[in-house]
């Protein structure tokens, strides 16, 4: 990313939803103990490497988050994914506040069952050293402010998860788990590489992982090949393989991939997306860093998200880039249990395939100066929004459904 521009789990969220509970699996002597969460509600053992989220975790967690309350019969749940947050100098906020910039689009993401975010730039432990592009150094009150959208974790595996060495690592992670985020694509230690970000939504284990092409040239520090998770489709593969091992039903995988400002995916997009999809072991890939939309296209019978554009960012035809830099889209992917043999590939336990059958997009635009996000579509029909604000909506919106319209999602607000 060249980009520019400025949860806790279930935060926000209707009254259907309740906070993440975790488990901590501590292993003594050789003997595995559950511990339960402060918030004394109890949880189901996992397997080695599965996550189970509660405040202030340790990397040796193994932990799930309760994203939903479970339900009878197969279940349907929502995943909204939302891009890039580009946490640049210019945007980062009066007193380092996001949650203004994110409070129109707040009632999306906390109306999904699962709402995934991307974390593209190390956040500062302190708010000491901020900086920018090329080597990004954000404030950590973007966590709180993702959090308090309602988001339940985020993906952290970018071009620039290395840009403060291992320690940006640690103080990202460390953000992320104060608000009780999950996170995918990084660790603080070899432990914590080997666990899977877990979520039970409706009863259903859906599992993160996210993987970055690479770090912009910048090694990864030679002490800490886990802290960030490269590129590997036979790795992502094996990971898929143990995820659904340890019982996840639904397994989505977050690709920092692509060539940046093109919106038709590259060859190599599409040949990755087509090998994991292939797997019985991946089920939905979600990509980001190009900081434009890509379409959503259809491999099989399951969805690749190629490209979610920019979320919150300074990016604009003002910094000299195209302004699709200021689109993006919720994308909420609607995923329905059909009842299978037991054991069947990409199957759950309980004799249940989980599919995605449909995937809409909401339009995003964001504004450079104010950074407030907007819902398009709704902006729009508010007979308040200024005529200037209107006119760069209108364009963002022909921009958005331009790009949209060539894959096989459908706008969010039509049948």
């Amino acid at each position: 990313m060249t980009g520019v521009g400025g949860g806790r789990r279930g935060h926000g969220r209707g009254s259907d939803r309740r906070r993440a509970t975790r488990t901590a699996l501590v292993v003594v002597g050789g003997i595995s103990a559950l511990v339960a969460g402060c918030s004394g509600s109890t949880s189901t053992p996992a397997g080695p490497g599965t996550t189970h989220r509660t405040p202030a975790p340790t990397v040796q967690d193994a932990a799930t988050t309760v994203a939903s309350g479970p339900t009878s019969g197969p279940a349907s749940f929502t995943i909204l994914a939302a891009g890039d947050l580009l946490a640049h100098q210019p945007g980062h906020g009066q007193g380092y506040d996001f949650a203004p910039m994110l409070a129109r689009i707040a009632p999306q993401i906390t109306g999904a069952d699962l709402a995934l975010c991307h974390v593209e730039t190390p956040l500062s432990a302190d708010d000491t050293a901020l900086s920018g592009f090329p080597r990004f150094n954000s404030p950590h009150e973007l966590a709180t402010a993702l959090a308090g959208a309602g988001f339940d974790g985020c993906s952290t595996a970018s071009n620039h998860s290395v840009d403060q060495g291992l320690a940006g690592v640690t103080a990202t992670l460390d953000a992320l788990d104060a608000v009780h985020l999950g996170h995918a694509g990084t660790a603080r230690s070899a432990p914590e590489k080997q666990r899977v970000d877990t979520y039970t939504v409706h009863g259903v284990r859906v599992a993160h992982l996210a993987y970055t092409y690479g770090t912009n040239g910048l090694p990864v520090p030679a002490a800490a090949p886990w802290s960030v998770n490269l590129t590997s489709v036979p790795a992502i593969l094996a990971d898929a393989r143990r995820a659904r091992e340890q019982g996840a039903a639904f397994v989505v995988v977050s690709m920092h991939w692509g060539t940046e400002y093109q919106v038709e995916p590259t060859p190599q997009e599409q040949e990755q997306a087509a090998a994991l999809l292939a797997s019985p072991d991946v089920d939905l890939i979600l990509g980001d860093h190009v900081h434009v939309q890509q379409p959503v296209r259809r491999i099989g019978d399951k969805y690749v998200v190629y490209g979610l554009g920019n979320l919150l960012s300074n990016q604009s035809p003002a910094a000299g880039l195209r302004p699709q830099t200021q689109d993006g889209s919720l994308i909420t992917v609607h995923v329905h249990g059909v009842a299978a043999p037991a054991g069947s590939p990409g199957g759950s336990p309980d004799g249940v395939t989980y599919r995605a059958d449909r995937v809409t997009w909401t339009p995003t635009y964001c504004p450079v100066g104010a950074y407030v996000v907007q819902p398009v579509v709704a902006t729009l029909a508010d007979p308040t929004t200024t005529p200037a604000l209107r006119d760069a909506l209108r364009a963002s919106l022909a921009r958005t459904t331009a790009i949209q319209t060539t894959g096989v999602a459908v706008r969010s607000d039509l049948p």
